[in-house]
């Protein structure tokens, strides 16, 4: 009877543990609903969790960036050397790991190094290029041989460069060569603190620093005609040069400004940098004001109402950093200047199809011609 009960139990117990899971009321299995709806909730958290995560660094780099903005301009403000060196960039020296001892590694073989010291404790690096009528000549010669070939029957050309770079920048190497073709002396330099040269950069410095260039050259001439030829930045210092030189009488024979701006404010107002700040509340204080505490003006508008040589403006419509119109604005202030009335003043625009942007108006075949007439004519005046 034992052994009945015993194997009765046995298969009792087995049965219940083959029998299905209990169901509930809803005539499911429990375990079946318990599972799936873990998981469920599981996967359901992970993409909320992804996305809130998300949404919350996109948040923090949004007031990140906000309170960035809205920094800059008391920063600025408070600092105005800041907007100084954004004005010169000379800490900017491209290209890169050039010798600016040894011009022939740019492709001017008839180039000469040299350095002079406007004033103590100020150095300035200058290149000299020959005519291309002297390259033979000029090949193994030192820098008495240079200074000498200044007095050559050939004129010469002052250029000054812009903001950014030095004097072995690409697109004044390649304007170098042009007018070394066309039969010009081409003297250049860097500003002090700009490339080799010694010093700290400032409107008055740069400005003195072209004035030393300028009495340099006259003195080794002769007779024969200095142009000035200033570009961007270079314009600046070329119009405070040119009314300093004629308000002692020792004008130029002409001057040439390539993409010119009326007064820095106007140009930095215009600056694609200056864009996002440009509705900015209070944007004339918090950037222009700055510029002008720092002594830069940079006034051609001003400057060329007391300029009396002939003028030359060159600028292209599609000048992305000067914009054409303020160079047309300064061809209308100087026209109508009483100082122009026995001088020449003429405005050449290039048109946006030829894409000479704001530094390669080099690139124009008609510049030899443009060159020709205008330089003809002011070396006529010169001599009459």
């Amino acid at each position: 009877m034992r052994k009945r009960n015993e194997s009765v139990t046995v298969e009792h117990e087995r049965a219940a543990a083959a029998a299905p899971a209990p169901l509930d009321k809803g005539c499911s299995l429990r375990h079946s609903l318990r599972l799936p709806a873990a998981s469920a909730d599981t996967g359901m958290k992970r993409p909320l969790g992804r996305r809130y995560g998300l949404w919350f660094r996109l948040r923090k780099l949004i007031i990140w960036l906000l309170g960035v903005y809205i920094a800059i301009p008391f920063l600025v403000k408070l600092c105005p050397a800041i907007q100084a060196k954004l004005v010169f960039l000379n800490f900017v020296r491209v290209p890169y790991f050039i010798d600016l001892k040894r011009p022939q590694d740019q492709g001017l073989n008839h180039t000469c190094n040299y350095y002079l010291q406007p004033e103590e404790d100020v150095t300035i690096g200058v290149w000299h290029t020959v005519p291309a009528a002297l390259w033979k000549n000029a090949q193994g010669k030192d820098q008495l041989w240079f200074e000498d070939a200044l007095g050559s029957s050939h004129p010469v050309m002052l250029y000054l460069h812009g903001n950014a770079g030095t004097r072995g920048g690409d697109h004044r190497v390649e304007l170098y060569k042009v007018l070394s073709s066309l039969g010009y002396h081409v003297v250049t330099f860097d500003y002090r603190g700009w490339g080799d040269s010694i010093g700290t950069p400032s409107e008055r410095g740069m400005t003195y620093d072209a004035l030393h260039v300028f009495d340099w050259i006259k003195a080794r001439s002769g007779d024969n005609p200095v142009y000035i030829w200033g570009h961007s930045l270079g314009t600046g210092v070329a119009t405070n040069l040119v009314r300093r030189l004629c308000e002692r009488e020792t004008p130029p024979d002409a001057l040439i400004l390539e993409s010119p701006f009326t007064n820095i404010r106007e140009e930095a107002r215009s600056h694609p940098f200056s864009v996002i700040y440009r509705y900015f509340p209070g944007f004339d204080w918090f950037f222009l004001d700055p510029i002008t505490t720092s002594g830069i003006k940079f006034a051609n508008d001003e400057n060329v109402k007391y300029i009396s040589c002939s003028l030359l403006i060159l600028h292209a419509e599609d000048d992305p950093v000067v914009p054409f119109h303020l160079g047309k604005k300064l061809y209308n202030i100087a026209a109508t200047s009483r100082s122009f009335r026995d001088y020449k003043v003429q405005f050449v625009p290039f048109h946006t199809d030829l894409g000479y942007r704001h530094k390669y108006i080099y690139r124009s075949p008609e510049l030899p011609r443009i060159l020709r007439e205008f330089l003809g004519k002011s070396e006529h005046e010169h001599h009459h």
